[in-house]
């Protein structure tokens, strides 16, 4: 019986093949299918977990590769009475996702780049998100909610034109 540390917890993968990527053990073993598929290279973020506090695409590491990992996921992000984090809820607040297909990887991200860094600069943001793509192109919006989220500006309601001095952003 294999086991690994997942959002907190013990849990038992069963006899599964060592060579197999944690993204479908994730899915498929575990039933935690927020962490998406989007390339299966680990070239568009979909798949991003946390793995020990840092962001990695999870479609490319082997499960029998994690021994005494902590792996988070994006359902354990939020508190256990269901509160959001700060990224969550301004992603709400700026009304970030279309789709919404991309958008775990995106926040998993997000989240990795504010707890090493909370006070990050354009370039910073950029160079932490630039393995993440959104095929919606929500980047101006995602960039703004981490700067929400790190406290550098106030949300800004998206879709309230008049909270953003009359024009739509």
């Amino acid at each position: 019986m294999a086991t690994l540390q997942i959002n907190g917890q013990t849990m038992d993968i069963g006899t599964i093949d060592p060579s197999t990527p944690l993204l479908w053990v994730l899915r498929d073993t575990l039933g935690l299918v927020g962490t998406k598929y989007g390339c299966g290279i680990a070239q568009c973020g979909a798949c991003t977990v946390h793995l020990n506090g840092a962001p990695v695409r999870s479609c490319q590491i082997p499960v029998g590769n994690l021994t005494n990992e902590a792996i988070t996921t994006i359902e354990g992000l939020a508190a256990a009475d269901g509160s959001l984090t700060k990224v969550q809820a301004a992603w709400v607040a700026e009304d970030v996702p279309q789709c919404g297909y991309c958008q775990a990887g995106q926040i998993m991200s997000a989240t990795a780049l504010l707890q090493r860094n909370p006070n990050p600069t354009d370039a910073d943001i950029d160079a932490a998100m630039s393995g993440n793509l959104c095929r919606c192109a929500t980047y101006t919006r995602i960039k703004r909610a981490i700067k929400v989220a790190a406290g550098q500006q106030p949300a800004t309601a998206f879709y309230n034109a008049a909270a953003v001095n009359g024009e739509r952003a």
